[in-house]
């Protein structure tokens, strides 16, 4: 059973500008995914998606494989799924076939070995798609809000029963980037992560960290260092 691992890396990024390249502790941020994956023995390939030169030569000198994405699937507005897609078409293109695809976000760098694969082996046949979750301390019941088109405050899902602690509401999760898990033929039948049958890996609050903002990447180096 083959597995290939893929990043998804874009040059553009509008909370933290070229992210994928900045040097994290001296290495590039793309850098901590593609050696992750090269740790894993069950992973038979790396490659990285993306439509920049820049992060096309990075994910070269780290021993990852370049896929060349067009640069309508690497907009700001471009759904993840089509490049996933892409991404399958292209190295099947060149003659690969492969029973598992593992997606290793490049903005999750405090991922370890026994999170990637914890995930892959959460795949069964019964499974569509695996994710990865975090606990969190907000509640869409309780004190998660959004703003209505007259400008009053309302819970984001509401319920008959009244919470008064967030202790008392349904145990919910914060889906991480660290990893996801499927096979090709599911993102070619499908549209969304949630169209199938999912589960979820747990994953530590501290390496959970999806990293979208500078604030989010110094807190990396922090933990890091």
């Amino acid at each position: 059973m083959k597995v290939f691992a893929f990043i998804f890396a874009r040059g553009g990024s509008k909370g933290l500008p070229r992210k994928n390249e900045k040097l994290l502790l001296g290495k590039p941020l793309l850098a901590y995914s593609i050696e992750i994956a090269a740790k894993i023995k069950s992973i038979d390939k790396v490659f990285v998606s993306t439509e920049d030169q820049k992060i096309a030569s990075i994910a070269k000198k780290w021993g990852a494989n370049v896929i060349k994405r067009p640069k309508n699937l690497a907009m700001d507005n471009s759904p993840e799924w089509l490049a996933w897609e892409h991404a399958i078409d292209w190295v099947e293109d060149k003659g690969e076939r492969f029973d598992i695809m593992i997606s290793l976000p490049a903005t999750s760098p405090l991922r370890n070995e026994n999170d990637v694969m914890a995930c892959l082996q959460k795949l069964d046949k019964k499974t569509d798609v695996v994710v990865t979750i975090t606990s969190t301390t907000r509640s869409p019941w309780f004190n998660m809000v959004r703003e209505k088109e007259n400008g009053f405050i309302e819970l984001v899902s509401k319920s008959d029963k009244i919470y008064t602690r967030r202790q008392d509401t349904p145990i919910i999760y914060d889906m991480t980037t660290v990893a996801y898990v499927t096979r090709p033929k599911y993102i070619k039948k499908a549209k969304s992560v949630f169209e199938g049958k999912v589960k979820g890996v747990m994953i530590p609050i501290e390496r959970a960290l999806d990293i979208d903002t500078d604030f989010d990447f110094k807190i990396a180096e922090f933990l890091l260092s």
